[in-house]
């Protein structure tokens, strides 16, 4: 119900936060310190399951301040990783001149129809960052498929299957025009060269909300038979500066432009030492998730205050408890 550009559902609303995510005692469990050779900060990995085990693809930031990849490999997902003894894929200026300044926050999705695995990463060029793909079948060899959006865009990652016959890409714009503000949107394409459809998929809300000043996507869509389970993190900016949080939301199965339902709250936040301080205070940002189907296990992993990486895990089931007693978003109202 709406009053005066209100939602009155707010008041005496008994679906309020409750503890989805449980944070990994062995946390964090990858720093720098970790790594095998020297850099500033490990943070922000991409996540998918390979041959049996964890992968992780963790953006590692150098003493320049410039970024690239490296792979990590575990058994259980959470101790005795395996990390390449060099960087795994790094920015290729000469070929690719929009990774100038590296190559940051990846996501992976693996696509059956193709038996490849697509990387969504930023790539930080001199006009701004903007989102970029490769693709690989071993996390070995890497096919570069340059930019597939301008500058200023990021948060990106791929549907695991077609939406209406097209790779349907989920991105963050910054746009100045149509719809002005930091909001999440998605993308169709025939061929990951050409895109077109572009829509706002969900808004940044107003006001003094959690995520009213942007949002974007943190891992890749999950499909259930109940929708699609979008994670996202929204930023509020305090007098201290910025606060990164992450929210739910679920999209129809068939029309992911659809989104059936979000959460009015925040369902993990900053709380830890090693989520409050670091090179940014006050960060948790996660783009990288794995979905064990026969037990509903999700394990979840983040950047820490971009600094170091973090495991938290939720039952899958809880999660579409939680989300489908969320309301409806008034995005005609940016709420």
């Amino acid at each position: 119900m709406q009053k005066n550009g209100f939602d009155t559902r707010l008041k005496g609303d008994k679906n309020t936060y409750k503890e989805l995510f449980m944070r990994s005692p062995q946390n964090p469990i990858l720093s720098a310190k970790n790594w095998p050779y020297p850099t500033n900060a490990v943070f922000n990995p991409a996540a998918t399951m390979f041959h049996g085990k964890v992968l992780l693809l963790a953006r590692v930031e150098d003493r320049r301040g410039f970024s690239h990849f490296t792979k990590a490999v575990s058994d259980d997902g959470v101790g005795n990783w395996q990390i390449d003894k060099v960087p795994t894929l790094e920015p290729d200026p000469e070929n690719h001149p929009e990774e100038l300044w590296g190559i940051e926050d990846p996501r992976i999705t693996w696509l059956s129809e193709l038996g490849k695995w697509a990387i969504t990463y930023t790539a930080y060029s001199r006009g701004g960052p903007l989102v970029a793909m490769a693709l690989t079948s071993d996390f070995i060899d890497f096919e570069r498929l340059g930019p597939v959006m301008p500058a200023e865009d990021k948060d990106a990652a791929l549907f695991s299957r077609r939406i209406y016959g097209k790779w349907a890409l989920i991105h963050r714009p910054i746009t100045a025009n149509y719809v002005p503000g930091a909001h999440i949107w998605m993308s169709s394409s025939d061929d990951f060269v050409s895109w077109d459809a572009r829509q706002v998929l969900m808004h940044a809300r107003r006001g003094g909300w959690w995520d009213g000043g942007k949002i974007g996507l943190a891992a890749p869509p999950i499909e259930t038979a109940e929708g699609w389970i979008l994670l996202y993190h929204g930023v509020r900016q305090t007098a201290s500066g910025s606060i990164y949080r992450l929210g739910l939301a679920l999209l129809d199965l068939d029309d992911p432009l659809k989104v059936l339902h979000r959460s009015d709250e925040w369902i993990f936040g900053p709380t830890e030492s090693y989520e409050r301080e670091g090179d940014v205070d006050d960060v948790v940002f996660p783009s990288g998730w794995v979905l064990n189907a026969e037990t509903g296990l999700l394990k979840m992993y983040y950047g820490g205050a971009d600094s170091c990486i973090a495991l938290a895990t939720a039952n899958v089931d809880d999660l579409l408890e939680y989300i489908k007693k969320c309301p409806k978003p008034l995005d005609a109202l940016f709420y």
